[in-house]
């Protein structure tokens, strides 16, 4: 991984001072930072890892997916009940905005097909090497390995200084800030440092926190032996999910996922995985519908299913007929009793809505993104803290949630400038 400035040795009694300490070197500090140095602020950058951004690097792995073309308001409704609060954000630095933006870097991006954005490159690191590059010659200094600890007894000085503790492996050391942004992630990935350690710190503090919770998550399925160890790895596509809500709202979407040897999970399944999460959460269990021909009628199915197959066995019918086969076929087999399986009435409806119970999500720390963080209602529309004036937040920290696709990212981004202009104006006393 590229690594960032690294913070020079010091001593356990070392203490400094700075306008404004950021907090988290992921895109939404990195983004911060940026805008606070653009404005002449003297701005340093914590992070508890060795470099900064390893998230962003992790992301960007597959294929760095940057932001969405998607039209406006159908960007903004990915949002879901947060799309009121992410609006102004966007409305700052939407998408297009950000690949304006990445150009300034020096790269190019395009649209693939299905409408995501990435860099020409496909990868994160060079972007990534060329902001560090850029903050660093406006000014801003990285400390690494510096873990956030909270703040000195008394918090706030009279003139509104912050003092903050840091765990360094040289020990423990304070620094004092006119503001702080904090943008220390949600509780996914914790070993690339987003590990939710901020929530007891800032709960102590009065701040109003929502629960964290997995999002963008694979789900459990008690799969049969046999089954898991046949399929596991296998994408199941073109296939469609269908899901009632805890609103009462049907979600029908169609793509692919993948089952694993303890369930699903993949691109559709993280679409859907919000309700999902609510249902199992409501509920102790959710129960989709898996539509395994998306692309035929209901009615051709049944026709299909019903055609007299002579000596042909089951499987071969429902090849011949529909293309079912391999994993398609295993989860009919799996779902289905053997009665059902010899039912045409109930194999035909089966096979364009074939019920999958799902038991729990995925453990947080391995799911691509959280939900739950701090609420907006405990901030203003700069995203201060009501509750600690001069702390801004910014990022996954916050209490919103988005498919993937680009559209985390470019909250994250635009959520950091938002938070870099408020601690500006802030500073200034706008």
């Amino acid at each position: 991984m590229p690594s960032a400035e690294t913070s020079q040795t010091t001593p356990a009694t070392h203490s400094s001072s700075i306008e404004v300490a950021v907090i988290g070197g992921g895109p939404a500090g990195l983004m911060a930072a940026e805008v606070l140095a653009a404005r002449g602020t003297r701005v340093a950058v914590y992070d508890a890892m060795p470099s900064v951004g390893r998230k962003f690097l992790m992301a960007g792995k597959g294929g760095m997916n940057l932001t969405h073309s998607e039209a406006g308001p159908a960007f903004l409704g990915r949002y879901g009940e947060r799309a009121q609060e992410i609006a102004p954000m966007l409305a700052g630095f939407g998408a297009q905005a950000l690949r304006d933006w990445v150009h300034g870097l020096g790269i190019e991006t395009f649209v693939g097909s299905s409408g995501r954005v990435f860099p020409t490159d496909m990868k994160a690191a060079p972007m990534l090497r060329a902001w560090l590059h850029r903050l660093r010659e406006a000014g801003v200094r990285f400390h690494m390995r510096h873990r956030w600890l909270g703040w000195e007894a008394g918090a706030v000085d009279g003139n509104n200084r912050h003092t903050l503790r840091f765990a360094t492996p040289q020990g423990d050391v304070s620094v004092e800030a006119n503001a702080v942004v904090l943008a220390l992630g949600g509780g996914s990935w914790a070993r690339l440092g987003s590990d939710g350690a901020w929530v007891p710190l800032l709960a102590a503090r009065g701040v109003d926190i929502a629960p964290l919770r997995p999002a963008n998550c694979g789900f459990d399925v008690a799969w049969s032996e046999v089954f898991a160890e046949r399929f596991a790895g296998e994408p199941v596509k073109p296939v469609a999910i269908a899901i009632t809500d805890c609103g009462g709202q049907e979600h029908y979407r169609q793509g692919e996922f993948v089952i694993s040897a303890g369930g699903i999970e993949g691109s559709l399944v993280y679409a859907l995985s919000a309700p999902m999460r609510d249902l199992v959460e409501r509920d102790g269990e959710a129960v989709i519908r898996l539509d395994l021909l998306p692309g035929q009628s209901a009615g051709h199915v049944n026709a299909e299913v019903m055609r007299p197959r002579g000596a042909r066995s089951l499987s071969s019918h429902l090849q011949s007929r529909l293309g079912i086969t391999g994993v398609k076929a295993g989860l009919l087999r799996e779902c289905l009793s053997k009665d059902a399986m010899h039912d045409p009435v109930t194999l035909a409806a089966a096979i364009k809505a074939l019920p999958l119970r799902l038991l729990r999500a995925r453990p947080i720390d391995e799911v691509i993104s959280s939900a739950g963080g701090i609420r907006f209602e405990a901030m203003n529309e700069s995203l201060m803290l009501s509750a600690l004036p001069g702390v801004f937040c910014a990022g996954e920290m916050l209490d919103w949630e988005a498919p993937t696709g680009g559209y985390l990212l470019t909250a994250c981004f635009a959520s950091g400038r938002t938070a870099g202009l408020g601690a500006a104006a802030y500073l200034s006393g706008v």
